[in-house]
């Protein structure tokens, strides 16, 4: 096993090196294939698999199967340390529920593994999977994976340092347009930053557990929401949070921005970006396209604010926009709530000054 152990090292450095990690793994344990996965919380934020095992991820990474899946929730509540049998560990309703029966339409009967937390927060899963004819795993089968354990632990923790590292890294990058940004993880905890966070850091502000808010109440209220939305891919009133001029601070408006797919490789894993940019004031109403990208707004609701920015009324602006008062102030509403103001006045200085974006 100590040529194996040489493998998992060389993965700590080469992720490319972990499929054949993997396939040497599930070779001498006498499964088909195997895969590695990497959990923020409950949610999957990586995985890698070979042979029959990259189909049953996939699908249930793409199916949305994840979200249902209890085996996490139950490792949280059940902790284990070193290779199970997953018959052996989980309850028969976990066992036989929708994950596994989808294996078992790729001819799959029995599971082992081990959920390895990191010190990041994070939980490396590693699976093999061992076919129907192939019969049941060798009762001593644990106690030869478990001398792995160790290896595959202290390998698993390097890559998921050198991941982060690699993150801050491109954040920097940031650094060059002038943008103070960091990156979070599908928790929402920072996982890197770059030095011109420091320079808005009255305005963001570190939270517990190693969140990041915004000192106004009412912005910070926003930003969570919007968080919270970019961690389960749903939809958010707003994903840019507009935070007003304070004590000689200017104005700034805050993007959350989902990482997805390529993005997300491209920040090393991680699951939300936070830009912040500095706005000031301006004469000049933005265009209606940068007012709808800036702040979700509906084509209805920018072309009112766009008219109310333009230095008309309410009356006027509904006029111009050709609907009934009534609209007008159910537009007005939500577009105070996505901007995060509560006056014209502060509405028409905000847009006013989101022209330098």
């Amino acid at each position: 096993m100590r040529d194996v152990a040489d493998d998992i090292y060389e993965a700590a450095f080469d992720p490319e090196r972990w499929p054949r990690v993997i396939d040497r793994i599930s070779l001498h344990s006498g499964a088909d294939s195997g895969g590695m996965m990497v959990f923020d919380n409950i949610q999957p934020i990586r995985n890698l698999a070979t042979g029959r095992t990259a189909d049953l991820l996939s699908r249930v990474s793409e199916g949305g199967h994840w979200k249902l899946d209890r085996r996490i929730p139950f490792f949280f509540a059940n902790p284990l340390s070193g290779f199970v049998v997953a018959d052996e560990y989980f309850s028969p309703e976990i066992v036989h529920d929708e994950t596994a029966m989808l294996g078992r339409a790729l001819g799959f009967d029995q599971q082992a593994g081990t959920i390895i937390p990191m010190p990041t927060g994070e939980l490396v899963v590693f699976v093999l999977n061992r076919l129907r004819e192939a019969g049941r795993f060798d009762p001593a089968l644990t106690g030869e994976l478990n001398r792995l354990h160790p290896h595959l632990a202290r390998s698993a923790y390097l890559a998921a340092r050198l991941r982060m590292e690699r993150a801050h890294s491109t954040v920097v990058a940031l650094q060059a347009l002038g943008v103070p940004a960091a990156v979070l993880s599908g928790k929402g905890r920072v996982l890197a930053s770059n030095a011109l966070i420091e320079s808005v850091s009255q305005t963001l502000i570190p939270l517990a557990f190693g969140g990041l808010g915004l000192a106004r109440p009412a912005a910070n209220k926003l930003l969570q929401e919007a968080i919270a939305a970019a961690q389960g891919d749903q939809e958010t009133a707003s994903r840019s949070i507009p935070v007003q001029a304070e004590d000689g601070r200017p104005a700034m408006i805050v993007h959350v921005v989902p990482l997805r797919r390529s993005a997300s490789d491209i920040f090393s894993g991680a699951a939300i970006l936070i830009a912040a940019v500095t706005v000031s004031a301006s004469r000049v109403v933005p265009s209606l396209q940068v007012l709808m990208g800036l702040f979700d707004l509906t084509p209805a609701e920018v072309k009112l604010a766009a008219a109310l920015a333009g230095g008309l009324s309410l009356q006027a602006a509904a006029a111009v926009s050709g609907i009934q008062m009534t609209t007008a102030r159910t537009h007005l509403d939500r577009i105070f709530r996505k901007t995060g103001t509560s006056r014209q006045g502060q509405l028409v200085a905000l847009l006013k000054g989101s022209q330098l974006l």
